[in-house]
């Protein structure tokens, strides 16, 4: 190696500082990229950081240093320009890998951390490797006539994290790396071990509560559509007769927590099989104590939602009524109650219910729509007008509520 032609370190920060704003600046585009583009369940927090200058002279002269030298442009390491995109799920990392791939020209995904044995303490993390987009060049180029051009493969690393592995890293970087302290102390090491080991653990568990809420969400809305589905029709059609399901059981014994049971009643009610369903609703129901109000309340809801499709009618409006009574604010039982009244044609009783959970939220358009229907039955066509506007308003299918509106509309030009 040539040292003579060696750039000073002094000129080599001048060299290096003078590129910061340069960077940052590519940094702040990249984000904008990111946060406009990536699409997570929850959307993802960033930090972005230059590389200090110490940190990237260390590294020249560890990896290159015959080419430190005046005539050459500064040296472009990888990792210069740092984004930290920070997920709040393990889910969210795969997804936001595949986004990134869609969105920019991608030169390298490393898993880092991923051949760490048990023993072993340290961040995980994916990063990956993009090349600055053109449109982005094009801006610098405007913004910085001053400074010379850099590599053309001149890189941006972004690191994609959970919170809970971004919250290691910055604290594993303050205790071991910046102090430059590696701990030989066995029992040091193993307690460090054991807050990685944890802190991995509360990742993983949170992904299982959030896999399981993903399926259960699934389950509620395809049991609600269902239920929704079977009221139109019960409203306009003969009732089926009772038991007329396909009752064909998956299995005779259902055992595990109350979330387990929970989602099994739900999927077997999905699936047709309301005998089933209905069966453990009621060992859950059995199972919680009575204090349990707010657990009382959901379970008994989705029993008797079992019961309306099994058109066993009184025994819904039970349950809707027990879930109310244990939970007052419980606006869809005050719903469904009003749908089941209304089926009976008790449409005094239906719009009942159906202010009573417009009172607990406003909100709702199917709500405003059913009253409307129920007022119609009254003969209260100007309070059925309102909510139907109410009820579009709040999003509610126009092309539903075309058949109540022109009915309206005939009543009114009738009592003209």
């Amino acid at each position: 190696m040539n040292t003579a032609n060696l750039i000073s370190k002094k000129t080599l920060r001048e060299k290096y500082e003078a590129y910061n704003p340069y960077f940052n600046y590519i940094m702040s585009e990249i984000v904008k990229i990111l946060q406009s583009k990536v699409s997570l369940m929850a959307q993802p927090t960033y930090k972005s950081r230059v590389k200090s200058f110490d940190s990237y002279y260390k590294k020249i002269l560890r990896l290159k240093p015959e080419t430190v030298q005046e005539e050459k442009k500064l040296i472009c390491l990888t990792d210069m320009m740092g984004i930290r995109m920070i997920c709040a799920f393990l889910e969210d990392i795969n997804i936001a890998v595949e986004q990134l791939k869609k969105i920019f020209d991608i030169k390298e995904v490393e898993i880092k951390g991923s051949n760490n044995n048990f023993k072993e303490f340290g961040y995980e993390s994916v990063h990956v490797l993009i090349k600055i987009p053109n449109e982005i060049k094009l801006k610098v180029e405007k913004k910085f006539k001053g400074l010379d051009n850099l590599d053309d493969d001149l890189v941006c690393e972004i690191q994609i994290r959970t919170i809970l592995q971004d919250a290691w890293a910055e604290v594993e970087h303050e205790l071991i790396y910046k102090t430059e302290f590696n701990p030989f102390d066995i029992p040091l090491r193993r307690k460090l071990a054991s807050i990685n080991a944890s802190l991995t653990l509360a990742d993983i568990t949170f992904q299982e509560i959030r896999d399981y809420q993903n399926k259960l969400q699934k389950e509620l809305d395809e049991r609600r559509r269902s239920f929704y589905n079977m009221a139109d029709g019960l409203l306009n059609e003969k009732p089926a007769e009772e038991g007329s399901e396909d009752i064909s059981r998956v299995s005779p014994y259902v055992q595990g927590t109350i979330d387990e049971l929970l989602l099994r009643a739900i999927e077997a009610h999905n699936q047709g099989h309301l005998s089933e369903a209905v069966d453990i609703y009621t060992r859950i129901i059995e199972a919680v104590p009575d204090s349990e109000k707010n657990i009382i309340s959901v379970i008994r809801k989705h029993r008797g939602m079992a019961f309306f499709a099994m058109n066993n009618l009184e025994a819904a409006i039970e349950d809707f009524q027990k879930s109310i009574e244990a939970d007052p604010k419980a606006f869809r039982s005050y719903y469904y109650k009003g749908i089941v009244y209304s089926i009976q044609k008790k449409y005094q009783e239906a719009v009942d219910c159906y202010s009573k959970s417009l009172e607990l939220n406003e909100f709702q358009a199917h709500t405003n729509f059913r009253r409307a229907m129920a007022y119609y039955e009254l003969g209260e066509y100007e309070k059925s007008m309102n909510d139907l506007d109410v009820a579009l308003k709040l999003g509610m299918n126009a092309a539903e509520c075309k058949p109540l509106q022109d009915k309206l509309v005939k009543k009114f030009h009738m009592n003209m």
